[in-house]
């Protein structure tokens, strides 16, 4: 039985094919699109469950392409980039990206990142079927863990899948300073990510929050974060 189907953006012939063997031998259907431009097309045919986006690109490059997605969706964007420059990483996660990839790269690890950020992304795809809502309140921040929904004083505020979490980690337990490596396991399913991953995602949730006068999230020197709330 065919998984979720998958988006590969490259303009690499060869590695889109590395890609697609990878991720049907773990039964995901397969998109493939050559540019920035035919990837936002075949997005907007297929709806898929998430995107593996190549950062250099002709016609549109993979940070305009994250911007058009996120524009319009929350689907989960792992990024493939041939640089492992530190600016690319935390420009790319500040725009909403999930994970990032450096080339080369294990196609088995690929593989796990991709099941990573899907598994993060369930509740988009299929809310939990218990009949009583999970919801998290403090002051006028409001989440709705099934309906995967953010509000500000009743003004919804779109959020990705690592953002939502990170925010759901420390509105659990509001009045807890916690670290980053702390955010990691809580936030992230066991994938390893950098302590300025974590500052990336916390710096977009507070400019999100920010946009409609809200302050959530408040930094403790020599500690990490906390929930900024009274």
């Amino acid at each position: 039985m065919a998984r979720a189907p998958i988006l590969v953006i490259d303009d690499d012939p060869n590695l889109r094919e590395v890609v697609r063997v990878a991720l049907e031998l773990q039964h995901f259907e397969v998109i493939e699109a050559g540019d920035g431009r035919a990837g936002l097309t075949a997005f907007e045919a297929h709806a898929p469950q998430a995107v593996v986006l190549d950062l250099m690109m002709p016609e549109l490059d993979g940070f305009e392409v994250c911007r058009r997605l996120r524009a319009k969706s929350r689907v989960p964007i792992v990024f493939l980039s041939s640089r492992d420059d530190e600016l690319d990483r935390v420009l790319g996660l500040e725009l909403g990206g999930d994970d990032y990839v450096t080339k080369p790269f294990s196609p088995r690890e690929l593989v796990a990142r991709v099941k990573a950020v899907l598994r993060r992304a369930e509740p988009l795809a299929a809310p939990p079927a218990t009949p009583t809502a999970q919801v998290l309140t403090r002051g006028p921040l409001t989440l709705d863990l099934d309906a995967w929904r953010a509000t500000w004083g009743g003004q919804e505020v779109t959020l990705t899948v690592m953002e939502f979490q990170l925010l759901a980690a420390l509105l659990r337990a509001p009045t807890r300073a916690f670290s980053r490596d702390e955010l990691i396991e809580r936030a992230y399913d066991g994938v390893v990510v950098s302590d300025r991953t974590v500052d990336s995602h916390i710096r977009r949730v507070r400019q999100k929050f920010a946009a409609v006068g809200g302050a959530v999230v408040e930094t403790v020197h020599g500690v990490g974060y906390r929930l900024g709330l009274p």
